[in-house]
């Protein structure tokens, strides 16, 4: 009875549009109160918000948001998508695979997907749209390139999987750089479809001289520093993640100094900003351990995986069942909400079966970049849409085509888990 009423009570606040840490909070102290009267409701929640905020590994957080800022400071994306627009921009449909490229760039050294696609936004799309390409297939692109945030590492999304599943973060940030290169390449390849099949939606653009192009990379010396601090220190084993995210905001503040657009307001408003959104993040993170406790206490993931177990069914039916699941709440739920909601009851299922836990992780990511650019909560598309004022249904239908082939990836992550794994079976 209690499990029923505590999800009526979640289910009726996210309706009514209640922040989710709010509700997953509220729902699971109403379940809890249920349970076990308020002696067992009042020892969760004075224990809770301690042991909450005291997991080391959350630092990882606010040093890659604050580096995600310092890095928007400084400029670099601009000379990132510069350098890649001159390398591929002669081709046709150039300047949107550019944008491609330095979405991964930017990805790599910022781990949040609308701070990229708001970048992207405001750089790439007025190039695209001066060259004369077709308004849905730019910000179709932008929308869709931002999501590569998410799984390239440094990857919130990934951090806050590796803290829900208390898995090694430095495997699982390792484990998103293969598929994210995937996801790239899909990228690129739904462009060069795309344009081949109506080739007036872009031009070819203009072309450089190899000179020109060497000399360019000279401009992206910024994105290869941060990349070897965070990615090359966690895969080399010289710093664990939460070192590495230290390092990160270090040399993206020098890195924003060196540029010389590091002035006090600005490195207050990073400042502020990163705080901002790590308090989010902790809400929403404590909200899930209390409703998680109540979700323990009252044995449901324990019936749910003796249930699903005793099914008659393929274990990849129940896969795809899974995924399935996670596509539909991407569509009217944020992504990292998600996350937490829904990894605590569904990972010790995984488990069961057999499946390796960075493998399912990345999975999900991937499946919930999908929820990033599909309506009617498409994070990104609104982001492109605040930046553009383009309608949504046109920026809705452009990046429509890059839905259906990133649902072609998650079907090859998923029969082919080696993709995933062999990189991080390489660590030392």
């Amino acid at each position: 009875m209690s499990v029923t009423v505590a999800l009526l009570v979640l289910a009726a606040m996210l309706v009514f549009g209640l922040p989710v840490a709010l509700a997953m909070g509220v729902s699971g102290a109403v379940g809890l109160y249920m349970f076990g009267g308020w002696p067992i409701l009042q020892g969760i929640l004075k224990t809770t918000p301690l042991s909450t905020a005291n997991d080391y590994e959350i630092i990882t957080i606010p040093m890659f948001l604050l580096m995600a800022e310092f890095v928007i400071i400084s400029g670099v994306a601009n000379d990132l998508f510069r350098a890649a627009t001159v390398w591929v921009g002669r081709l046709r449909g150039g300047v949107a695979m550019a944008t491609a490229l330095a979405g991964a760039g930017f990805g790599a050294i910022s781990g949040s997907s609308t701070a990229a696609a708001a970048t992207l936004a405001s750089t790439s799309i007025p190039a695209m749209l001066k060259e004369g390409y077709e308004p849905k297939l730019a910000c179709g692109v932008v929308a869709i390139s931002g999501t590569l945030a998410m799984l390239i590492p440094p990857s919130i999304a990934l951090i806050l999987y590796g803290i829900i599943a208390d898995i090694p973060i430095g495997s699982l940030l390792i484990g998103g750089v293969i598929p994210g290169l995937i996801v790239t390449l899909t990228i690129i390849l739904t462009i060069a479809f795309l344009v081949w099949r109506d080739p007036s939606a872009a031009p070819y653009g203009k072309s450089y001289s190899i000179r020109d192009k060497f000399r360019s990379l000279e401009r992206i010396w910024p994105v290869m520093v941060l990349f070897f601090a965070v990615t090359g220190t966690i895969y080399s084993g010289i710093a664990t993640p939460t070192e590495a995210s230290g390092i990160g905001a270090f040399c993206a503040m020098l890195i924003a100094a060196w540029e010389r657009q590091l002035n006090l307001s600005n490195f207050f408003r990073a400042l502020r900003s990163a705080a901002q959104t790590t308090c989010m993040v902790l809400f929403i993170i404590l909200g899930a351990h209390i409703f998680g406790y109540f979700f323990t206490l009252t044995r449901v993931t324990n019936d749910i995986t003796t249930w699903v177990g005793g099914l008659a069914t393929a274990q990849w039916v129940i896969l795809a069942v899974i995924l399935l699941g996670y596509l539909i709440l991407g569509f009217f739920m944020d992504q990292i909400a998600i996350l937490i909601l829904t990894v605590p009851v569904i990972l010790p299922l995984i488990l069961q079966m057999g499946y390796d836990p960075i493998w399912f992780g990345v999975l999900i990511v991937v499946t919930a970049e999908v929820g990033m650019v599909t309506p009617p909560l498409g994070m990104n598309v609104f982001v492109v849409a605040r930046y553009t004022r383009r309608p949504l249904g046109e920026l809705f239908r452009g990046v429509a085509p890059h839905v259906w082939a990133h649902l072609i990836v998650i079907a090859l992550l998923a029969a082919f888990p080696a993709i995933t794994l062999w990189l991080p079976s390489t660590m030392r």
